[in-house]
């Protein structure tokens, strides 16, 4: 028996990176899957996985920024499985650029992704959850919301806007049984950011592996706190932030 045997969670930014990864973990641990991004050859090949598993999953592509595409997210997922027990606003990217280089249309369009859509995703679930009387919402922010990062300070502002959204959604909604919890990752070892060429190497010269806590994280690490969070062993935890992060060397 798995720890979500049953539920049904949406993942947005599902199809790679932090959001796959929480995808394939809650689908080993018994659940359903609604796979959203906005590209649809890319959630559908993740929402295969999820059914080689032995969960059913549907893929749903949205853009997380358009409302009226979060809401046929949601009337979707509910029409076919008539609820949501979990949703993941995980959908985000950064950019670096100076300060003094962000336009005002790029600030707006990492505003509009990595606050707004998380807003979106949050009201849009919040509805039904109010109705079932019980829900779990798992926001991804990132320790660049929680310590800053001068390199990407819109990316910051959005993702410390996304802690302030859980601590004050958490607050009013904990009338309805529903969680609303934050987990802000450091530096993770995706794809993307693997071939930015940023991270450190995992061994040293002479072969041997360096000490875990000293190497970035894995989505893996990440998709193992949001189970925890999404699990029954976090029913009394609520509006609160999940740092997870190493300390390797360039890390904030």
């Amino acid at each position: 028996m798995g720890v979500l045997d049953g539920k049904l969670a949406i993942i947005t930014g599902g199809s790679s990176g932090i959001g796959k990864s929480i995808a394939l973990t809650y689908a080993e641990a018994g659940a359903n899957v609604v796979i959203a991004s906005r590209t649809q050859k890319y959630i559908d090949r993740t929402a295969e996985e999820i059914k080689a598993l032995g969960r059913e999953s549907l893929a749903i592509a949205t853009d997380v920024c358009i409302p009226g595409q979060i809401d046929n997210m949601v009337k979707q997922t509910v029409d076919s499985f008539g609820r949501i027990d979990i949703m993941i606003n995980n959908a985000g990217r950064g950019i670096p650029t100076q300060p003094t280089d962000i336009s005002v249309k790029e600030w707006n369009e990492i505003i509009d992704l990595n606050l707004t859509g998380v807003f979106l995703g949050c009201i849009a679930a919040g509805k039904v959850m109010i109705e079932q009387k019980h829900g779990k919402i798992i926001n991804i922010s990132s320790t660049a919301g929680a310590f800053g990062s001068p390199g990407m300070i819109h990316y910051s502002v959005a993702k410390a806007g996304v802690i302030m959204l859980t601590k004050n959604l958490a607050a009013s909604w904990a009338e309805h049984n529903i969680n609303v919890n934050c987990i802000a990752p450091g530096l993770t070892a995706t794809r993307k950011v693997i071939k930015w060429g940023v991270l450190p190497p995992d061994k040293n010269e002479d072969g041997t592996p360096i000490p875990r806590l000293l190497r970035p994280l894995v989505p893996k690490s990440v998709a193992e706190l949001a189970l925890f969070l999404a699990s029954p062993a976090s029913d009394q935890i609520t509006g609160e932030l999940h740092i997870i992060r190493n300390h390797f060397p360039g890390d904030r």
